[in-house]
């Protein structure tokens, strides 16, 4: 299971709704986190690495993030993040 990092237009943002999601924030830390639904989310703030057992990903602002049903990974904030997310 692959996590999908891309860069999309403010068009495309809009279009979708991202402003209008629920944000989440989060200080520098370390914790495990499973995903039980397909996770959208936009980074506003800070920066993360993510670690699966197939790759390691660092995310960052501008950054759209698709994170698949099933992953299983880590999270290292490393600064402090704030994001747009959603589930499906």
């Amino acid at each position: 299971m692959k996590i999908k990092i891309e860069k999309k237009q403010e068009s495309e943002l809009l279009s979708q709704g991202v402003t209008e999601w629920p944000t989440w924030e989060c200080e520098p830390s370390t914790f495990d986190w499973y995903y039980d639904q397909q996770e959208q989310c936009y980074i506003l703030e800070g920066e993360v690495t993510v670690k699966t057992s197939e790759e390691e990903v660092d995310i960052k602002p501008g950054d759209f993030v698709t994170f698949p049903k099933g992953l299983d990974c880590e999270w290292t904030v490393k600064k402090p993040i704030r994001k747009h997310y959603s589930f499906s």
